[in-house]
């Protein structure tokens, strides 16, 4: 096996943690590829994977030399891509990640879309509410609802999200419903405690910071505290998308509109560059496009639905 191959090899077992389907992928059998990754690690004097009786794993060196050969491999097939102006067909394994309530609702059914498109790809889908990162964990693309730090890999903005108060109209009809930020204080709220995540503060318009309302209930899972707000427990902040289904069938309504903040950037992300690999580049592409059409990453989506016009029953007069 030549020198190229075991990269794409290596890549390939990396990508899908264990010799037998990183084999099936490169359609070598699993003593090929075992022997392929040593015949590597021997040339390169290093060990690029901890080998278990249950499990693979990249060492550090590995993870570095992996990110590397991801992005040779990319340049290499768009410069053979180029010269023969041929498409390449994704293929390997496709590992997404994404915040667990937005990955479900809208993450999940464009990648099922995808797989149907190629019948050559497999997926991973990792969705946490916990900071993901993508070259240490070995994952492809990542979905951002936040301002995003200066780092080495690729932005695709696909929108911006709303962050919104709300509550149901049974409570906001006993407590009152609040007009200025600063009659927080006279409400009770919903708070949301994430393990490895700093609790999120109220603040408004241009970072004002307001009295925050006294959280009688923390939970750590974002569909619990809307489920909490629907029952009455008291208000909750939110991002538009969490809220969305309940704000349009009137069983949360939305307050404080006039003072949110800035909504918070919504960006696809991924390492390499130009030097993704086909699967990236085409998912990353068709991803943007689905995602770019959704209302509630433009600031819509909140508005109550047009209600239905009555039928008029013609008249007695027109009868005649």
């Amino acid at each position: 096996m030549d020198h190229l191959q075991r990269l794409r090899t290596f890549v390939a077992v990396a990508e899908s943690g264990s010799f037998a389907q990183g084999a099936r992928l490169r359609e070598v059998s699993a003593p090929a590829a075992t022997r392929a990754v040593a015949s590597l690690e021997q040339h390169l004097g290093a060990l690029l994977l901890q080998r278990t009786t249950r499990s693979l794993r990249l060492t550090e060196a590995g993870e570095a030399f992996l990110a590397d050969c991801r992005r040779i491999l990319g340049e290499l097939d768009m410069a053979e891509a180029a010269v023969t102006g041929a498409r390449r067909e994704p293929h390997g394994t496709l590992s997404v990640t994404a915040p667990a309530l937005f990955g479900s609702r809208h993450i999940a059914p464009l990648l099922f879309e995808f797989l149907d498109r190629h019948p050559a790809l497999q997926a991973r889908a990792l969705f946490t509410n916990r900071l993901v990162h993508l070259i240490d964990e070995g994952l492809d693309v990542a979905l951002r609802i936040a301002v995003l730090p200066d780092s080495g890999l690729t932005a695709v903005p696909v929108g911006h999200m709303r962050v919104v108060v709300v509550g149901s109209p049974a409570y906001l009809q006993a407590q009152g419903e609040p007009t200025t930020p600063a009659e927080l204080k006279q409400h009770r709220a919903i708070g949301l405690a994430i393990e490895g995540q700093e609790r999120s503060s109220w603040s408004f318009g241009q970072g004002r910071h307001s009295p925050a309302p006294h959280e009688r209930l923390v939970v750590n899972a974002n569909d619990v505290r809307v489920a909490a707000a629907v029952a009455g427990q008291g208000l909750a902040r939110a991002l538009a998308y969490q809220v969305t289904d309940e704000v349009r069938d009137g069983r949360l309504r939305v307050v404080l509109a006039a003072h949110e903040p800035e909504p918070v950037p919504v960006h696809l992300v991924y390492p390499a560059g130009r030097g993704a690999a086909a699967k990236v580049r085409e998912f990353v592409h068709f991803a943007a496009e689905r995602l770019r059409a959704l209302p509630v990453l433009q600031g819509q989506g909140l508005e109550a639905p047009a209600p239905v016009p009555r039928r008029l029953t013609p008249s007695t007069s027109a009868r005649r």
